[in-house]
């Protein structure tokens, strides 16, 4: 279709070597695309400054990245790039954003307004809100969606990241089905994302189901299974990345979300610091995993996945163990392992 009308707009003059040469470029510029976002955290004292990471994320053909926060440095350095912005509103200024639309406002014009040139794709009101606080989430989804609509901002969505332990059934999909605790709270977000058409983030890490889950061959995990593992009515399924996010469709289906896109806002597979963790299975996980979004899950074959590879850095500052071990890049910017992420 961009080739078709590439060729429309060229002008007559154009020769064909100069059309084939044009389409040749474009090609290029396509197939080097990360088909995957990745997650910029900053829980680190050694990492490098935000311009020079918002550098490594365009030598990389990375088009989408997901900030925990509004970093000012890294808005600065996101500015102009094209570079789409997950950005979030952490879970400590959830209760202002949720009493008070003046703060809601406030957090609306400092933090997104004030930088015309990013190019903001989602507002992430919360990152896995503890049970217990959760009465402050969806006011202050209210607050902050009526702040962009506002400001003439309504195109930037509004939305929340749940855990994968939030998701009480995982095998079979159609089983699905949200934990009594998270359904206390789930039935409101579903109801606010369905009437705004924003999709769900969920983080979703089968490396943890798998190492949580007596039996279960790693093939499975790791997008490495050569035929289908389970068997879901109509629907087999070959890999546990495809169940989960189906059987995340299904329990919001169930709260009456049946229009409500899962975009997977974290996953990944760590390279030490816990069982199964290696480089070679977190290189074959997450090349595999930029090689699968292009397509969509049994249950929804038509729609490519959107996903977040978690994370951009290994983080020194986080809980010892595999909590540190999730990075793509060292601190220094070598790779921890190859990969090629428009693959």
């Amino acid at each position: 279709m961009a080739a078709a009308a590439a060729a429309a707009a060229a002008p007559p003059f154009f020769s064909g070597f100069d059309m084939a040469l044009l389409l040749g470029v474009l090609a290029a510029i396509l197939a080097r695309a990360a088909s995957v976002g990745v997650c910029y955290g900053t829980s680190g004292d050694n990492l490098p400054p935000a311009s020079t990471v918002v550098g490594m994320l365009r030598e990389n053909g990375f088009t989408v990245v997901r900030l925990y926060w509004p970093d000012p440095a890294a808005l600065a350095a996101l500015a102009g790039t094209g570079i789409k912005v997950v950005v979030g509103a952490p879970n400590d200024v959830l209760p202002a954003l949720a009493t008070s639309e003046s703060a809601a406002a406030a957090w609306v014009r400092q933090n997104i307004q004030a930088h015309p040139l990013v190019t903001f794709r989602y507002v992430v009101v919360g990152n896995e809100v503890p049970a217990g606080e959760t009465a402050h989430l969806v006011p202050a989804m209210e607050n902050v969606h009526a702040a962009l609509a506002a400001a003439g901002l309504g195109h930037v969505k509004v939305t929340t990241a749940i855990s994968q332990g939030t998701i009480a059934v995982h095998l079979p999909p159609s089983a699905g089905e949200f934990t009594a605790e998270a359904l206390s709270f789930m039935g409101y977000v579903v109801a606010f994302l369905e009437r705004t058409r924003a999709p769900l983030l969920a983080n979703l890490y089968p490396y943890f189901v798998y190492t949580n889950t007596l039996g279960m061959d790693m093939s499975f995990a790791l997008f490495t299974s050569p035929g289908t593992v389970v068997q879901d009515g109509d629907y087999g399924y070959q890999n546990l990345f495809d169940a989960t996010v189906d059987a995340l469709h299904t329990a919001v289906a169930k709260l009456g979300g049946g229009r409500v896109r899962v975009v997977v806002s974290e996953t990944g597979w760590p390279t030490a610091g816990g069982a199964a963790a290696s480089v070679e299975n977190a290189m074959t996980y997450n090349q595999n995993l930029v090689r699968h979004v292009r397509q969509g899950t049994p249950r929804r074959p038509t729609r490519r996945v959107e996903a977040y590879v978690f994370a951009m850095f290994n983080e020194d500052l986080k809980e010892a163990g595999v909590e540190q071990n999730w990075g793509l890049f060292y601190p220094n910017m070598d790779r921890v392992y190859p990969i090629t992420f428009g693959a």
